[in-house]
């Protein structure tokens, strides 16, 4: 990579509308993670597929307006772009997923592989998984990633789209692992290690059931959990961090987890202390929540403010 060259970061799997009571907004969460990236001055490119429709175009024109890499986006003739009726409730989202979509159907191209041999960072999720097809293109791709790329696992269980196998492989494949705190438990009872937790650990069974998660997998060399408004925990083998969160008013929370993890991907490259990773992701996933929808405008001023915050 040449000096001054924006790091390349991957964002592979959905690509959807979430259909709000509002009206349909953009988003999936490796779209959203890609977008956010994108605004912090990666080279940030969408894996995804979407149809040969009105959505898919609409989507496009939308994705057009944003710092975002659409070139390798893939066209399905056969199957819809996805959608996800979304239903609120004190500000907090439910899910309708509709399938099949064709971000079900990612193909494994020779153009993909070449660039994940190049990517400096790659994020991907448990749904995009839902299909054998998806699954092995995702988990092929980032097999093929160089051995110093940052292998983020998003943790983004939807029932009845997970299983333990996938959350297994995907966990053999990450360097870092991010997930909520609602998560936490359902990862370690569908892994059978809930039962296998340190003496002491229900005095901080976050903590506990990251570090019991970096024990099992040797490769993973980072655990982020966030906690709503309340902040976020991360966890590598030898130090943690917490954070407290920063107060906003909530818009809705659609998009706030992504932004946390492509803020924490982004310094993680700059070999950032875990103390900056997480007043990054929690300034920029408090930004997220205070807007409404998964890709809000972003004036520059904000932006800069943000940065500022984050580098004081």
């Amino acid at each position: 990579m040449a000096i001054g060259e924006p790091r390349l970061i991957l964002g592979v799997g959905e690509l959807l509308w979430d259909m709000l009571p509002e009206g349909p907004r953009l988003g999936g969460a490796p779209a959203n993670f890609t977008v956010m990236a994108g605004r912090l001055g990666d080279h940030a490119a969408i894996l995804s597929r979407m149809g040969r429709d009105e959505m898919g175009r609409s989507a496009m024109d939308e994705l057009d307006g944003l710092p975002v890499d659409l070139a390798h986006i893939q066209i399905d003739p056969a199957h819809d772009t996805g959608r996800v009726t979304v239903e609120l409730k004190s500000g907090q989202p439910s899910f309708t997923i509709h399938e099949p979509a064709a971000w079900d159907f990612l193909e494994l191209s020779d153009e993909w592989l070449q660039l994940a041999e190049r990517a400096r960072a790659i994020c991907f999720g448990s749904l995009a998984q839902r299909s054998s097809v998806s699954r092995q293109t995702i988990q092929t791709l980032v097999a093929e990633t160089p051995e110093t790329c940052v292998r983020v696992f998003d943790v983004n269980l939807r029932a009845p789209f997970y299983s333990a196998e996938i959350v297994q492989e995907s966990l053999e494949l990450a360097t870092v692992m991010k997930m909520n705190d609602a998560e936490v438990p359902l990862v370690l009872n569908l892994l059978d290690l809930d039962r296998k937790l340190a003496p002491g650990s229900a005095r901080n069974p976050l903590r506990a059931g990251a570090q019991r998660l970096l024990s099992e997998f040797p490769g993973l060399k980072m655990v982020a959990v966030t906690r709503g408004g309340h902040g976020s925990l991360l966890v590598t083998r030898d130090s943690s961090d917490e954070h407290n969160g920063v107060a906003v008013k909530i818009a809705d929370t659609i998009g706030a987890g992504d932004a946390f993890t492509a803020a924490m991907t982004h310094y993680l490259l700059r070999g950032a202390s875990l103390a900056t990773l997480n007043e990054a992701g929690n300034r920029w996933g408090g930004w997220m929540a205070s807007q409404s929808g998964a890709m809000p405008e972003l004036p520059e001023e904000v932006r800069a403010e943000i940065a500022a915050a984050i580098e004081r």
